[in-house]
């Protein structure tokens, strides 16, 4: 059976059926209906070839179908594809914990469960830091992205789309500001807020877990300088509350280090990670010191799919591949290449209209504004930008709370050839966008 494939399919004849069979709040921006994908290239259905500075949101560092994760999904998958980890369990699931628990940040001992998406990490390390610790209260930041169940969406700081019409939100959540130099918001005011929330929202005693991205993904790519983080500690620390890194976009290898906090010389005590851990089969983890982990009640911790043993034979491809490759140190060189060249865009042709360019390892984005301001994100020129550069084959993505950003997240496999290529497209349209 074909099951409505059709070979002589066209990306508008496929639009035609996803809008007949698709709800209309799913995502569909970009029109591209894939055919086939290799490293850091993308051919459509049409054979239109492209090079994605995207990676399927940050999920794919090692690249379309990297050849030993292909073998290791075809290999277990003649083995067997599902057991339920907590009715037949297998050794693939534990050696990823292993890893895990190896490479998270800091020196305390951990321990790990895995899961099957970003959002189910997020939620499961809040309900068990509420649990753990007797506790209500949450604390997340202005500009975050964790996730659209509805404790991710209410953890989520940016209203449209994500939280447009959910309400009621799950509550004893709430939103201090994060530090955005570029915005005019300093550590000093960032970390100000959270004892603003204490003082007139929750007492310090009340609150369970603070959870942040160390760089921020949808919100625009900012990172958190290595005070704030410290400062967060801090205050955990002096008020027995437990700190939660979403490092689900930021982790893997994506920014020159396997996790940001790293970078900072910071430990959590909770560690949610996703996308690039398995190349694009659903896996996520949540990653915690060994003593808090084990103080979860038996029996409230499980995923009927979580660990997939398929997902998590691709994920021990993965850490072998970051490591044969190189990929941490690649990374930074991705990252060096991009900025540089988005640097001498700002300073030539997008001079006053490219505001900013941020990046940590290989986690890269150039903010657009109007007349230089960046209190004017001009989400209208990025969008163009994004458009154009599709037309002339790369795929991109946005972020910001306007739309104003455009960033990348091109594979860690890609060659200084491709790299250089994409830039190129980038530089072109943009150029063509700002003279029209």
């Amino acid at each position: 059976m074909d099951h409505g494939r059709n070979e002589f399919a066209t990306n508008e004849s496929l639009k035609s059926r996803r809008d007949e069979a698709c709800p209309v709040g799913l995502p569909s921006k970009s029109g591209i209906y894939a055919a086939r994908a290799k490293g850091a290239e993308l051919w459509d259905v049409e054979g239109k070839r492209y090079i994605d500075f995207i990676g399927g949101i940050g999920v794919l560092n090692v690249g379309h179908a990297h050849p030993k994760v292909v073998e290791a999904i075809k290999s277990q998958a003649e083995n067997f594809i599902h057991t339920a980890f907590g009715i037949a369990q297998y050794e693939s699931y534990v050696a990823v914990c292993e890893k895990l628990n190896r490479i998270a940040p800091g020196p305390t001992k951990k321990k790990t469960a895995l899961f099957n998406s970003g959002a189910e990490a997020v939620e499961n390390a809040v309900k068990f830091a509420r649990q753990i610790t007797g506790r209500p209260g949450v604390i997340a930041f202005s500009g975050a992205f964790h996730g659209r169940t509805l404790l991710a969406t209410t953890l989520t700081g940016k209203s449209k789309p994500y939280k447009v019409g959910f309400g009621p939100y799950v509550p004893a959540i709430f939103h201090a500001e994060y530090p955005d130099a570029y915005h005019g918001v300093s550590v000093e005011e960032a970390l100000a807020s959270v004892d603003h929330i204490f003082k007139t929202m929750i007492n310090a005693n009340e609150v369970a877990a603070m959870i942040v991205e160390p760089v921020q993904g949808e919100g625009g790519f900012n990172p958190a300088p290595k005070e704030f983080l410290e400062g967060l500690r801090k205050k955990c620390d002096d008020n027995g509350i437990l700190l939660i890194a979403d490092e689900i976009q930021s982790g893997m290898g994506r920014t020159g280090k396997y996790f940001a906090f790293e970078k900072a010389g910071v430990e959590p005590d909770f560690l949610c990670v996703a996308k690039s851990i398995a190349a694009g089969l659903p896996l996520s983890a949540l990653v915690g010191k060994a003593e808090l982990m084990d103080k979860v009640v038996p029996g409230s911790m499980g995923s009927t799919y979580g660990g997939n043993p398929v997902a998590c034979a691709a994920a021990l491809a993965v850490f072998d591949i970051i490591e044969e490759e190189g990929l941490l140190k690649r990374a930074e060189e991705i990252g060096a290449q991009t900025e540089k060249r988005w640097r001498e865009l700002a300073n030539g042709a997008g001079k006053g209209v490219i505001g900013d360019v941020r990046r940590v390892g290989g986690m890269c984005a150039v903010e657009f504004v109007k007349d230089g301001d960046p209190k004017q994100p001009n989400g209208d020129v990025a969008g163009a930008i994004l458009a154009e550069a599709r037309q002339r084959g790369l795929i991109m993505t946005t972020a910001g709370a306007y739309a104003q950003c455009l960033r990348s997240l091109v594979p860690l496999v890609v060659s200084d050839e491709m790299l250089n290529e994409g830039l190129d497209i980038f530089a072109d349209a943009t150029e063509a966008v700002l003279k029209s």
